[in-house]
């Protein structure tokens, strides 16, 4: 196919501004990078964190977004794994330099050198978009482009934090149901773990799609559940449901912040942490956790809800979430 000069591109051209329509030049591959064409692009909490000036120091005249999936159209001179024609995903993990202390452990995630996609380098929420290649995953067949989109953030980093939770756990926890949650509770029903969903309170229809989705029980967040939890994960970025997890959460239970911002966390009682207790956060995802979770999600198999907009309509999306009426994730849409 020909390949445009121009393409259609939502830009973040001001701190706390909406996104701006614009036309900008298609960008072109360096000898690491993949051109792709974007068919979908998700819409994602950390969009809403860099867009209201949460997450500081974004790039200048930034393309958000980092749940994308599209055909790769042209291929760097150094790119050795991916053809022109394949369909890809590109998550938030966008770069790492392989020589920091981090990434000499495996730590990928924690690299001082990383780049993000839709936050530091350019997003999907435009017509093209290139990728370092070693950062890209094949998507399975059984997916759409819409369906696939929000496995490639929110099933990411849903996924490290349930990986991160435990694998003994019986019991677990889910406070914020939303697109993370939604993919991970199925992950986690398929395990044949307990699922516990923690809505906003007197939210009965996302505690219905809760348990519609296998929870055995789903309430408040202001709520105690029936029985002790082994293990807790904190989506929605609110500080206050931490202590209300720890105090729902069993001797030597592990609640994880899955979120990349949440407001302060208020002071509590050393009681409620003691007796082994711990509490950690979750950093980015890395490679390992993409393939893990693409290849475990058709077996279940994770079904994705998603509500479609076209790219034009990615303010009206960014407001949706900021005002908290989703159910499922948010997908931009490629005309």
């Amino acid at each position: 196919m020909e390949i445009p000069e121009r393409m259609r591109a939502m830009v973040l051209e001001a701190p706390a501004k909406p996104l701006s329509a614009v036309k900008v030049p298609v960008p072109r591959p360096g000898p690491e990078q993949v051109l792709i064409r974007v068919h979908a692009c998700g819409v994602c909490r950390t969009d809403l964190h860099i867009a209201d000036s949460e997450l500081l120091n974004p790039k200048p005249l930034l393309i958000p977004g980092h749940e994308i999936v599209g055909t790769i159209v042209e291929t760097g001179s150094c790119v050795d794994r991916l053809s022109i024609g394949d369909r890809v995903g590109v998550p938030w993990l966008g770069y790492t330099c392989s020589q920091c202390r981090y990434c000499r452990r495996n730590q990928e995630n924690l690299c001082d050198n990383a780049l993000f996609t839709g936050y530091t380098i350019d997003g999907g929420y435009a017509e093209y978009t290139v990728a370092n290649h070693r950062y890209c995953f094949r998507i399975p067949d059984m997916y759409n482009d819409a369906q696939a989109a929000p496995l490639l953030c929110a099933g990411l980093i849903g996924y490290r934090s349930y990986r991160i939770a435990g694998q003994d756990v019986e019991r677990l926890g889910i406070y914020g149901f939303g697109a993370a949650a939604h993919i991970i509770a199925q992950v986690a029903v398929y395990q044949g773990k307990r699922v516990y969903a923690f809505t906003r309170p007197g939210d009965v229809d996302t505690q219905e799609f809760a348990r519609r989705l296998g929870a055995v029980w789903a309430g408040n967040s202001t709520e105690m559940p029936p029985e002790e939890l082994d293990a807790a994960i904190i989506f929605a970025p609110v500080g206050a449901l931490l202590p209300a997890a720890l105090r729902a959460t069993a001797k030597g239970g592990t609640v994880v912040c899955g979120g990349i911002h949440m407001s302060d966390i208020p002071s509590f009682p050393y009681r409620i942490l003691w007796e082994e207790r711990v509490v950690r956060s979750v950093a980015n995802l890395t490679r390992r956790d993409g393939e893990e979770l693409l290849a475990i999600a058709p077996k279940v198999p994770v079904k994705t809800e998603v509500e479609v907009f076209p790219l034009e309509q990615a303010n009206e999306s960014l407001g949706l979430l900021r005002q908290g009426r989703v159910q499922g994730a948010l997908v931009l849409q490629m005309s």
